[in-house]
């Protein structure tokens, strides 16, 4: 499962406080994927999840070009669209 994603893979979370949110893969530990959105979870502080919890999506974001909080909420508002069409 955890061999599936990578970084910059859009996911959404399928368990916890954060439930039905679009997140972004950030980074990969052995056990753990490091997810953030910008908002309730700001690059500086990813949250570390279960790889179990997350359902990956189609949709990645190019993190050379993810610089700040708003660049990360900016690319995920327009995902989000696309994505709630297609659902």
């Amino acid at each position: 499962m955890i061999t599936d994603l990578k970084r910059g893979a859009v996911v959404v979370s399928a368990a916890g406080r954060d439930k039905a949110q679009l997140l972004v893969v950030v980074s990969l530990n052995k056990t753990r994927v490091e997810v953030c959105d910008g908002k309730e979870r700001p690059l500086t502080n990813p949250k570390s999840k279960n790889p179990k919890h997350l359902k990956q999506t189609k949709y990645f974001v190019d993190m050379d070009l993810i610089c700040s909080d708003r660049a990360l909420r900016k690319a995920l508002r327009e995902i989000r669209k696309d994505f709630k069409e297609a659902n």
